[in-house]
């Protein structure tokens, strides 16, 4: 007697994938004869209903009937499940970059994409930890830009070990903090350039309690991203009620250091992620012995650097950002800007760190940074001018750390 029906849950792979199983798990985790089936059903719409995914279970169960245009758009998703599935295989088993297939499953159409005339949508890979894992506690949809910031913040956050939190207008950190407490960490961070981060998104590594809540609503904030939220500020919290609050639990568990990809006319590009390091064993120091103040003064400034957009200078001193300079076409403008965004800022702090998130072609940046009162700078060296920057830091007698490893970020 003929099938009527065919209802199919292929072994969780992609579940696998997520709770970062074994090789040997991963193997068992292949299903051989449920994507056969479900292939062989899906062929036969025209006769038989083929179902593959539980979220469709109700909408079947509701209906007396099913048209022809309804199996086949069952059909449809099955050949798109079971092709994301084999490709999620694929990638897993790949050890070459002949070929990359890049799939997603809508999460949300979003209302506009960077500008209202354009469209977007959201999409999410199977496997894979991020974004779509935070619960939206209140607020409006997350837009596209919304989402863009999250990202930036949450990547910038993940390179801190201790208490520690991320504001990010426009892709590129405005303010960040690290301390004692979460308190701490996110007054830091709201006090190193209020009135860029006024409107921005910021993403915080702890719990979010009550003191933190009132210092986080004493400025307007898009977004905020932490993992997790007590109730006391929660209450707190719906006072802005266009605030966009999420929770993510796993936020800085999430391992975001295997690829990242990025479409070109024609194409796409795709690059292992960039990592961070604390303290280098190949950093060099030119100068004085620093102090274990000053190497988690430079640690802290030089993360700091490594997640703005190039060419990018980063000043910070105690755990805050003091002055960013991004974006800029030389190096030397990059250098002004910080400075002056510290000047204006925090003229009452001295001596803060310098950190430059690729080499300094000539000595001139070197030069205006002493006269600004910098005396450590950080940069990872390699231009073919070392020998006079090197010289000119000698010089002036400002200390200077090669960490031999660039942070371009585009």
């Amino acid at each position: 007697e003929a099938f009527d029906m065919v209802v199919v849950n292929l072994y969780p792979f992609a579940e696998g994938l997520t709770a970062g199983e074994s090789e040997e798990e991963m193997i068992e985790l292949i299903d051989i004869g449920g994507p056969t089936l479900l292939r062989a059903a899906s062929k036969n719409f025209e006769s038989i209903l083929v179902v593959s995914d539980p979220s469709d279970y109700s909408e079947i169960m509701s209906r007396n009937e099913y048209s022809r245009d309804f199996r086949k758009s069952l059909a449809a998703k099955v050949f798109r499940s079971v092709s994301d599935y084999d490709q999620m295989i694929a990638n897993y088993l790949a050890k070459d970059t002949q070929s990359m297939r890049i799939s997603g499953e809508i999460k949300q159409t979003l209302r506009y994409g960077e500008n209202p005339q354009q469209s977007a949508n959201w999409f999410k890979c199977s496997g894979e930890k991020g974004l779509h894992d935070a619960e939206i506690l209140q607020g409006k949809e997350l837009s596209y830009n919304n989402l863009m910031d999250l990202d930036a913040a949450v990547r910038s956050l993940q390179l801190f070990d201790g208490h520690a939190s991320v504001a990010v207008k426009h892709s590129n950190p405005c303010g960040v903090g690290e301390g004692i407490s979460v308190l701490d960490a996110v007054t830091k961070c709201l006090a190193a350039d209020p009135v860029s981060v006024f409107g921005g998104i910021v993403a915080i590594s702890g719990t979010i309690d009550l003191q933190t809540a009132e210092k986080l609503n004493s400025i307007f904030l898009e977004c905020v991203i932490a993992p997790d939220i007590t109730d006391e500020a929660l209450d707190l919290f719906k006072k802005k009620k266009n605030l966009r609050l999420l929770k993510w639990p796993d936020m800085m568990k999430s391992d975001f250091s295997r690829s990242v990809q990025r479409s070109i006319l024609g194409g796409f590009l795709s690059q292992s992620a960039d990592t961070v390091e604390s303290w280098g064993k190949e950093w060099e120091v030119i100068g004085e012995t620093p102090s274990n103040e000053v190497k988690s003064d430079i640690v802290f400034t030089w993360k700091v650097a490594a997640r703005l957009k190039s060419n990018a200078i980063a000043i910070g001193r105690s755990g805050m950002s003091l002055g960013l300079g991004m974006g800029q076409v030389n190096r030397v403008d990059a250098v002004k800007h910080a400075i002056e965004r510290w000047k204006h800022l925090h003229p009452e702090v001295s001596s803060p760190i310098l950190c430059s998130d690729a080499f300094f072609p000539f000595p001139d940046s070197i030069e205006i940074a002493h006269k600004a009162g910098v005396r450590w700078i950080v940069q990872p060296g390699g231009s073919i001018k070392d020998p006079e920057v090197i010289q000119r830091c000698k010089d002036l007698g400002v200390n200077l750390v090669l960490t031999k490893t660039r942070h371009f970020l585009h």
